[in-house]
């Protein structure tokens, strides 16, 4: 199949933010836009708000003058929908509300030609089920915009039990050729961004009501660590914590109550109390005049150690800990390679020895669990990060049993390498990494449900949220192996089927192989 022609006429349905953002891309695109909405004022003022957004991308040299021009030119506002029977795609952006949709796609069905295609924007609700009343659901599909439109590149591509897979391919070409990134998808609930993103939120919750730390530090490691572009915290302020709460219990309904996706009694009371985040002055964090911003928490500055040790042995994580050697090598900080104890190699990988204490990158056991079964007191466990060579933090945790100058040891060592050390306090796969084999593990389960491809869960959750690396690619990087145990040792110290491993995981860890081999 292939997009719809350049010129071809579109028909947006709704003049809200959503309904507008897509009318402009698609009138930037070089189709005729019909615009329609039940208050003709709407529409009127959100023309009138493209026409002032085509100017501002002339001012800023983006576009020409007349190119600007002609893309207003091609927006036309309608007052009935039967002024919209000359559409080729119709694309509705109205309420959330399975009824209301369903009776306008009723309408519409009546009034454009049976080969057009009918598109919903929604992001809650079962295509399938939108479809089930029209006399050809063949024709509806699923096509989720993100916003704000202009700015957001994904467009998730949902079919129905019954949309035709040429209807399905058509909308995915011309989301292209509108010059977006779309992904296909099954009509499941979540599909695959609001399915695949809620344990970055879920865990963020977990971590605070456990007293790992508190939000803005969370916050700060898996900005500064994780490399994500905002913590969950601030992220929810933004969302709203009516919204963020909402998809999160209707995901968790939709699963017939599947523990990973427990909605958090923290985040209810934040609304039961009306604190929503920035719109209501007050969320995680306090917003407004005289609003203070706290600071995350950081060790205080230690002197250089004097030795490092390093024992390399092979498995997932030597790529990850040959990294954090060679940064510190580069600030200077000799590296001594030294071998691993026979007796205890069963429980060994690759780790860092400073001044008795043993530093290991977490393996989803908290560091107390580890030093009591490597029967070594002195054990530091760090976090996992995006990018070690660059990241400006890195969080850690010692064990019950670990002395204070031995946690210091480990300390400076990281700080010798530039890092700002975050101490958490010692809950199992400490923040990033526990976030990042839960939103894999998600992935990977709407990849072996049909939901999504490999990478077209990977491009969803980077062009939909902004995520720095998809989550199967980085379960990849990481090492599926190394994922896998996380997650089991999670379901281990928990006692909780929210952590389960996925089939697929589990079937990759099984035979060695990639997710996206």
């Amino acid at each position: 199949m292939a997009a719809l022609a350049q010129g071809s006429v579109v028909a947006v349905i709704g003049s809200g933010a959503m309904g507008s953002g897509i009318a402009q891309v698609a009138a930037a695109a070089g189709y005729q836009v019909r615009l329609f909405d039940t208050r003709p004022e709407a529409v009127d003022k959100a023309i009138a708000e493209i026409g002032k957004v085509f100017g501002k991308l002339v001012e800023k040299g983006k576009i020409s003058g007349d190119a600007a021009a002609e893309a207003r030119s091609r927006l036309h506002a309608v007052a009935a929908l039967e002024q919209v029977a000359d559409a080729a795609l119709v694309v509705e952006a109205i309420v959330e509300n399975l009824d209301v949709k369903r009776a306008l796609f009723g309408e519409l069905e009546a009034i454009v030609a049976d080969d057009a295609i009918l598109a919903t924007n929604t992001s809650s609700i079962s295509v399938t089920a939108i479809a089930a009343k029209l006399r050809r659901p063949q024709r509806l599909v699923g096509m989720h915009f993100f916003n704000p439109v202009p700015l957001m590149a994904l467009v998730e591509v949902i079919s129905g039990l019954a949309t035709d897979a040429g209807v399905a391919e058509t909308v995915f070409d011309t989301a292209a050729a509108w010059g977006k990134n779309p992904v296909h998808a099954k009509s499941t609930p979540g599909f695959i961004v609001n399915r695949v993103a809620r344990p970055y939120y879920a865990e963020g919750w977990r971590l605070l009501n456990e007293q790992a730390a508190d939000a803005a530090t969370i916050d700060a490691v898996m900005r500064e660590a994780g490399g994500f572009r905002m913590g969950p915290f601030e992220l929810m302020d933004l969302i709203g914590h009516d919204v963020n709460y909402s998809v999160t219990e209707s995901v968790f309904r939709a699963y017939y109550n599947d523990p990973r996706f427990t909605p958090s009694v923290l985040q209810n009371e934040l609304v039961n109390a009306g604190f929503l985040g920035r719109k209501s002055g007050r969320g995680v964090y306090a917003y407004g005049e005289g609003a203070v911003i706290p600071q995350p928490q950081a060790e205080a500055p230690l002197p250089k150690p004097e030795y490092v040790g390093f024992s390399q042995e092979p498995g997932d994580s030597s790529a990850i800990a040959a990294a954090i050697a060679e940064r510190l090598k580069k600030h200077g900080v000799a590296v001594t390679p030294r071998k691993s104890a026979e007796g205890h190699r069963k429980h060994e990988a690759p780790a860092f020895h400073c001044n008795g204490a043993a530093i290991y990158l977490t393996d989803g056991r908290s560091a107390t669990a580890r030093a009591r079964d490597d029967h070594h007191a002195d054990t530091v466990v760090y976090d996992l990060a995006f990018d070690y060579a660059n990241a400006p933090r890195i969080a850690v945790a010692k064990s019950d049993q670990c002395s204070k100058a031995a946690f210091n040891s480990a300390v400076a060592m990281f700080q010798a390498a530039g890092f700002a050390v975050t101490r958490l306090d010692d809950v199992p796969g400490l923040a990033v990494m526990r976030t990042v084999a839960m939103l894999a593990n998600e992935a990977a389960d709407a990849v072996n449900q049909g939901v999504c491809s490999p990478a077209g869960a990977d491009i969803a959750m980077q062009k939909g949220v902004n995520y720095p690396r998809g989550p199967l690619a980085w379960a990849d990087l990481v090492g599926v192996r190394h994922i896998a145990m996380v997650l089991e040792h999670l379901a281990q110290a928990y006692g909780e089927d929210r952590y389960r491993v996925s089939p697929l995981l589990r079937r990759k860890q099984q035979s060695g192989a990639k997710i996206h081999d």
